[in-house]
């Protein structure tokens, strides 16, 4: 339910509040915006890494990355709570594959502490994010 309490700046719906009301496609959804922002940060991150991975280790970590909003997406648009619940799940199961990978490219050299960290620190909020939107869609 949308609160009717005014910003108390502007007189203006809050932005959560309007984010809220005015949920009409995927795109609208913080989830798929930031997963958008993490795929961007994925897609950066590996093009540092040496030429013998373009097509190995880099090529699953974008595909991973690529795959978590795609699946917000997907199902968002079905329209049926059922099926958007199982397309959360799979975006779950992509940030751990992702999660996973991002590890081996530390250990193996190719991501810094610190772009690790960063994409950690996404994919957590991430993860956070969708389990909390599945537990509401019960």
């Amino acid at each position: 339910m949308v609160s009717e309490q005014r910003a108390e700046n502007s007189g203006q719906w809050s932005v959560r509040e309007k984010k809220m009301a005015e949920v009409k496609s995927y795109k609208d959804l913080l989830i798929w915006q930031k997963g958008i922002d993490l795929v961007v940060e994925v897609y950066k991150a590996v093009k540092t890494f040496p030429r013998e991975e373009l097509f190995a280790l880099s090529d699953q970590i974008r595909r991973s990355s690529v795959s978590v909003p795609s699946n917000i997406a997907e199902g968002q648009a079905r329209q049926h709570t059922a099926e958007f619940r199982q397309f959360l799940h799979v975006s779950l199961g992509s940030l751990a594959e992702l999660d996973t990978q991002t590890i081996i490219a530390n250990k193996l050299g190719y991501l810094s502490e610190e772009t690790l960290s960063s994409i950690s620190n996404g994919i957590t909020e991430l993860r956070k994010m969708i389990s909390s939107l599945i537990s509401k869609l019960k």
